[in-house]
């Protein structure tokens, strides 16, 4: 593995994770209502660490070769999405609501809710699951050019996935609290817009997925 093939897919892989999606609308929707912005990117790179551990197992071939497993894990992800943002759209809150003394209190027993909340998200992600599937694997070397045996390829790359993550989310959910965090009615909008992101993107999955059985 050269470093030609590894910018070749931290390219492709960051125009992937700049493209709005659930993991998008968690780190805008974490940063205007917790404020817990680091717990939900951390979260969301733990997700997809298992992903990364998963795939480097070889547990990745066993999901793409069973179709049944892959609808079951997509289902449940798509449902938790649809669950996620019908409640955010209940609740869409407003930064700072709770007062300082609540927020201080809020914030540290909220903090492992966040963090399991975007942990589940992308690793229940299909979008997530697909690129570990689908992009990662051709980005391996094999026979005796490869270098590092596969296992160790995969985790390098799902290495700079996460840390394409870790990047793009923190600067996502930060830029979100900074501008609207003195601006309680667009906040409102936005978290109620990233609700329904999450709502829709995990009924369409829902929708597609089931269309197949």
């Amino acid at each position: 593995m050269d470093s030609g093939t590894l910018l070749s897919f931290l390219a492709l892989d960051l125009l992937l994770v700049c493209v709005p999606g659930a993991d998008w609308a968690y780190a805008i929707s974490a940063g205007l209502r917790d404020r817990a912005v680091t717990w939900a990117v951390g979260g969301l790179v733990t997700g997809y660490a298992l992903h990364t551990v998963l795939a480097a197992a070889g547990l990745a071939v066993l999901v793409a070769g069973s179709p049944a497993l892959l609808t079951a894990l997509t289902v449940v992800g798509a449902a938790y999405l649809v669950w996620l943002g019908w409640g955010v759209l209940r609740r869409p809150g407003t930064p700072g609501a709770a007062g300082e003394t609540g927020a201080v209190e809020g914030r540290t027993g909220s903090r492992g809710r966040v963090f399991l909340r975007g942990a589940t998200i992308s690793g229940l992600n299909p979008k997530g699951l697909l690129l570990y599937l689908s992009v990662l694997p051709q980005f391996l070397v094999t026979g005796s050019g490869a270098g590092l045996p596969v296992p160790a390829q995969t985790v390098v790359l799902g290495l700079l996935h996460m840390a394409c993550c870790a990047a793009v989310y923190l600067t996502v959910g930060l830029a979100a609290r900074a501008v609207l965090g003195a601006r309680p009615a667009a906040a409102r909008a936005v978290t109620r817009t990233s609700g329904a992101a999450m709502l829709g993107i995990g009924a369409l999955l829902l929708v597609q997925r089931l269309a197949t059985l």
